[in-house]
């Protein structure tokens, strides 16, 4: 005889609720399942897992790219026709977009390890879709505008790869325990072989991954080179209006030992600073001018472009968001600012004991200027009084009518090419300076200034290669690095990578170990005449669940086909999770 009491007993589960009813809109116990997802469920969790590294990948290139913020408004100012801040919108919806998609591959995770079946709700679905695609569009627009850019993951990796190798390291470990509860607690399969052989691939490629690095601040400090020095770019643009008087003097006072500058030649062969073709992002040409508004900035003249105010677009577009910051004094100085010229710079600078560097536009060939631009930049230098040995010169043309100047050029060369045309020194983008070259430049005494150089972290890696000199949009920020962020020995560096992969190998062999603890017992103790029941029963903890009851019902059942008599009585106390046999069965 057996005696039937109910095999299920109902119990609260808020945690489990929660999860279920935000991912799944499954707020019912009797909504949720515990069987296999299904393979569109699983299709979704894959989806999910794509958007949450490919949002990963955006938010790490946008956080390194924000050394170059101002150039990409310019871009995007030179294709539209109108300034505005366009970093603002992408970083606001990657930000939501991220956090969005992160909660619910949390909320996935906690599915998988508390067993429950898989179901994203309909409206979580089309989330995850549009975020996706917004994604993949953002990463189309960016590679067909700004498509130099994507160099800017090369150079960060020098800064971030050891750290970015631990937080890899830290997740791997930490899933191990998921991967192992898939792979062992259920039937075997193909799917789960592979699993375990892509987890396994995973994880020693990530121990083995220093082997890869190149990473200049990872060096003995006493071998650290001298403080590069930093070059106000167009002066000092994040706090006053670029190529301006007050913004190169802004520079200096935050530390520039030089100025650079963009120079355009007007129609009557004065050299003006001008960073654009055309007058209108920086001035009030517009008004002024407005049938002219579009029209090449070189082709007015002196008195015309003086006449303009170069100040007051600062104040009302806010470029790099500092505008707040400055007093009444300070914003009604840069209110009133016009065009600079060429000779008024250099004569600030000569006033400091600095130096400048100057990247010449030249003119086009229906210029006035064309034929004589040269003369009218040597003619404004020799009138500004400044040696000429402090001043450098950019382009490439007309180098040997160029006398006492020093000579650079943005171009990458060989050091023979270097020397055969008579360069003293390189003015290269970060993206084009690999450590490894740079290295060739220095040992060679090619002296070499990478631009542009905005971020801490950037000017830290230049500091560890041993770069003399950074051109800078921000001097007032590199003024507040006295020492590299982080500077490690190759030693220590070993014993800390060393030391965290055998910590994450250990801890997952102990996981692997442990979610398998049950079946090496019963191995072990020579049981191997227990159905898969027995073992289960005695593996999950003593408590009333669907699955614990699906399988006391199996046992019974299996004892009873096996040969159970009648006079065998069989009770049942499914209050306290034991199981008991009258005639020598199993006891619990």
């Amino acid at each position: 005889m057996v005696k039937h009491q109910p095999l299920q007993v109902y119990e609260k589960q808020v945690f489990v609720s929660f999860v279920t009813g935000i991912y799944g809109c499954r707020w019912k116990r009797y909504q949720r399942s515990q069987d296999e997802s299904s393979r569109w469920e699983c299709t979704w969790f894959v989806i999910l897992c794509s958007s949450f590294l490919l949002l990963l990948f955006w938010g790490y290139f946008w956080l390194m790219a924000r050394n170059d913020f101002n150039d990409f408004n310019w871009l995007v100012y030179n294709r539209s026709g109108e300034w505005r801040d366009e970093t603002m919108p992408i970083l606001a919806s990657t930000t939501v977009g991220f956090s969005y998609v992160t909660f619910l591959l949390i909320l996935a995770l906690f599915h998988i390890s508390l067993g429950q079946q898989l179901n994203l709700y309909w409206v979580h679905k089309m989330g995850v879709l549009a975020t996706l695609l917004t994604t993949i569009s953002g990463v189309i627009f960016v590679d067909d505008l700004w498509g130099d850019e994507w160099d800017i993951l090369l150079a960060s990796l020098q800064y971030t790869a050891p750290f970015l190798h631990l937080g890899a390291l830290v997740t791997v470990t930490a899933i191990s325990w998921l991967v192992a509860g898939y792979v062992v607690r259920r039937e075997k399969s193909n799917i789960q072989v592979m699993v375990l052989f892509i987890y396994i691939v995973v994880l020693l490629a990530l121990c083995l991954a220093p082997l890869t690095f190149t990473c200049p601040c990872i060096m003995d400090r006493h071998s650290l080179k001298p403080r590069p020095s930093v070059i106000g770019r167009r002066g000092a643009p994040m706090l006053a209006p670029e190529n301006t008087v007050v913004s190169f003097n802004r520079a200096l006072q935050h530390g520039a030992s030089s100025l650079e500058a963009d120079v355009t030649i007007s129609v009557d062969g004065v050299p003006f600073l001008m960073r654009d073709h055309t007058l209108r992002r920086t001035t009030d040409v517009t008004k002024v001018f407005p049938a002219r508004q579009y029209e090449d900035a070189s082709f007015f003249n002196w008195t015309e472009i003086r006449s303009l105010n170069a100040g007051q677009w600062f104040l009302e577009s806010d470029p790099y968001w500092t505008a707040a910051s400055l007093t009444a004094k300070e914003r009604s100085r840069i209110g009133n600012q016009t065009v600079c010229s060429l000779v008024e710079m250099l004569r600030l600078a000569a006033k400091a004991n600095s130096s400048a560097l100057l990247n010449i536009h030249k003119p086009p060939p229906e210029h006035p200027r064309y034929r004589s631009w040269f003369m009218d930049t040597l003619r404004a230098v020799q009138k500004a009084g400044i040696p000429l040995k402090r001043v450098t010169w950019t382009p490439d043309t007309d180098r040997g009518r160029v006398r006492g100047l020093h000579q650079t050029t943005s171009e990458k060369l060989s050091v023979e090419a270097i020397r055969q045309r008579g360069i003293t020194s390189l003015t290269l983008h970060y993206s084009k300076a690999s450590h490894k070259e740079l290295q060739e430049y220095l040992a060679n005494n090619v002296s070499v200034t990478v631009y542009p150089v905005n971020e801490p972290w950037l000017y830290s890696i230049l500091w560890c290669s041993g770069v003399p000199s950074v051109s800078s949009d921000a001097p007032h920020v590199l003024r507040k690095v006295p020492y590299p962020i982080w500077l490690m020995s190759q030693s220590a560096y070993n014993f800390i990578w060393m030391t965290s992969d055998l910590v994450s190998v250990a801890i997952v062999i102990g996981v692997f170990f442990f979610q398998n603890y049950h079946m090496i017992r019963w191995r072990m103790s020579g049981m191997q005449n227990y159905n898969p029941e027995h073992i289960m029963l005695s593996a999950v903890a003593r408590r009333s669940s669907r699955d614990v009851n699906i399988m006391k019902e199996k046992l019974i059942f299996s004892e009873l086909n096996n040969g159970l008599s009648s006079t065998e009585e069989l009770s049942l106390y499914p209050e306290n999770g034991y199981v008991r046999y009258s005639h020598g069965g199993l006891s619990r």
